[in-house]
């Protein structure tokens, strides 16, 4: 199975739809929203092509692919325009042998860790950063922001074959990591 991964949208047609492109380009079975997924936020600059109602046309055909949680900018009036779920803090999702733990970041994330096993994965956006570690017997992954990266350029995150790849728009890998 192969799984893409993406984090704060922040209601940028133009990143939401290059990511789309990836999603069929990849040919991955399911789409992973870590949240933030319309609206920017008040600490945010508009991002790029900033129009949630495409964002909104672009995902919802999309609806049985797509696996998404609650950021911290996502509102319950959010979840009336989008058809798949996203009002929960976390996802769970066992690919392989792996127990993926999925959520934004805001309330889990490498400083709270939720309670998991030795080799479990946890994987959240919120922060904008891409990270790929294992520490202390857990899988650490944050794919960055498709939108509004704070290091580095947008990227998103590919799991396939026991391995978590965080790629920029252009292919370049970012950052790599194999899971045990």
């Amino acid at each position: 199975m192969k799984v893409m991964f993406i984090s704060d949208i922040h209601g940028s047609y133009y990143w939401a739809n290059k990511a789309i492109e990836k999603y069929h380009e990849e040919k991955a079975d399911k789409l992973i929203i870590l949240g933030d997924i319309l609206y920017h936020g008040p600490r945010n600059d508009l991002p790029k092509d900033y129009n949630c109602k495409k964002v909104i046309a672009l995902l919802n055909p999309l609806k049985k692919d797509i696996i998404a949680v609650r950021g911290n900018c996502d509102s319950e009036v959010d979840q009336m325009v989008l058809d798949f779920p996203m009002r929960s803090d976390y996802a769970l999702m066992d690919v392989d042998q792996h127990h993926f733990f999925m959520t934004h970041g805001h309330l889990f994330n490498e400083d709270q860790l939720p309670l998991l096993n030795e080799n479990d994965v946890l994987i959240y956006g919120h922060f904008h950063k891409p990270l790929a570690k294992k520490e202390n017997g857990i899988y650490i992954l944050n794919p960055s922001s498709i939108s509004l990266p704070k290091e580095g350029t947008n990227s998103y995150g590919i799991y396939e074959n026991d391995c978590f790849t965080i790629k920029t728009f252009d292919n370049e890998i970012v950052k790599q990591i194999q899971l045990d």
